[in-house]
């Protein structure tokens, strides 16, 4: 798509299938206020949640569900980018409640 930016990614090494895909410029109107998914919502692993979410929200995100416990496995939440895209952030932890 010469036309837009288009940032590829890839996860396999070379040789290895991986979950590859990419990013671009939405092409249509954004979803409205409170309507369901309605596309693949992209949830990364990170190190630190707290500190992440707060980048997130320091470079104008903004939270859909707050972090969440998913107990004995995990904290997860869901924030809006400046473009009002959905993405997650997911720490494991088994002390979560």
């Amino acid at each position: 798509m010469p036309a837009m930016p288009y940032f590829g990614q890839w996860t396999g090494i070379e040789n290895e299938p991986g979950i590859n895909g990419a990013l671009m410029l939405r092409q249509s109107a954004p979803p409205v206020a409170n309507q369901g998914i309605n596309a693949y919502v992209c949830t990364m692993g990170v190190a630190d949640y707290d500190a992440t979410e707060a980048k997130i929200m320091k470079n104008g995100g903004k939270a859909a569900m707050p972090k969440t416990a998913l107990t004995g496995m995990a904290w997860q939440g869901y924030y809006f980018d400046t473009e009002d895209n959905i993405f997650g952030i997911h720490q494991p932890d088994v002390n979560a409640k």
